[in-house]
């Protein structure tokens, strides 16, 4: 039976990865079009999609991300950090968790191996994506009764266009870094779980950066 699934950050990386893989599994894919900094449009537009479709499975996964002295970080880029990582996937559960309810079906937070430590530079980024983790992981003790799966996906140095803009990158190392494919196929074993996993870490064997 197919069913259906929204995926935000399906244009790249890891999200274009998942999308495929759940492609592969039989889900029909619903890609939404708007900002999602604009809580407006995204209200607006999931409205619609409620018309016509009950949803399956959400994965919050798109995002980005700063590492730099927190007084460097311009206010534009803290909102636009916060608004991506955090508001957008708490905004987006809200509003299609009675259709998920219906469904009993699951809402997959990718987050990052930062939202597990502490690293330096990365207090903005980490307090996002920690957030977003701990949203998850307290959302799931809400809506055990309800049969709706909650997981937090954190994963360590994956190879995407995600270090573009960043001073660096995963090494080229063999072992050092992760696969977009890896991720997209973990999202696959836990929805194929007998169960629930709630938060998985997924890392490289080795840990190696390069700076530009």
């Amino acid at each position: 039976m197919i069913k259906n699934a929204i995926v935000t950050g399906y244009s790249s990386g890891i999200g274009k990865a998942i999308c495929e893989e759940l492609e592969k599994n039989d889900y029909n894919l619903i890609k939404l079009k708007s900002r999602l900094e604009n809580i407006n449009e995204i209200e607006k537009e999931i409205k619609e999609i409620l018309l016509s479709f009950e949803i399956d499975l959400l994965v919050n996964c798109a995002g980005v991300g700063i590492f730099q002295p927190h007084e460097e970080i311009s206010l534009r880029k803290i909102k636009e950090l916060i608004d991506v990582n955090l508001t957008a996937p708490i905004v987006l559960t809200n509003l299609l968790l009675r259709s998920l309810k219906k469904t009993k079906g699951n809402i997959i937070n990718i987050t990052s191996v930062e939202a597990t430590k502490h690293s330096k530079f990365s207090a903005l980024y980490t307090a996002t994506k920690s957030g977003l983790r701990d949203f998850g992981l307290t959302l799931f003790e809400e809506l055990r009764k309800s049969g709706v799966g909650v997981t937090s996906i954190n994963p360590d140095l994956t190879t995407t266009s995600f270090f573009d803009d960043l001073q660096f990158e995963p090494s080229t190392k063999e072992d050092s870094y992760l696969l977009p494919t890896t991720i997209a196929k973990t999202v696959i074993d836990i929805l194929n779980t007998n169960g629930v996993i709630t938060d998985i870490t997924v890392r490289p064997q080795k840990f190696e950066i390069r700076k530009k």
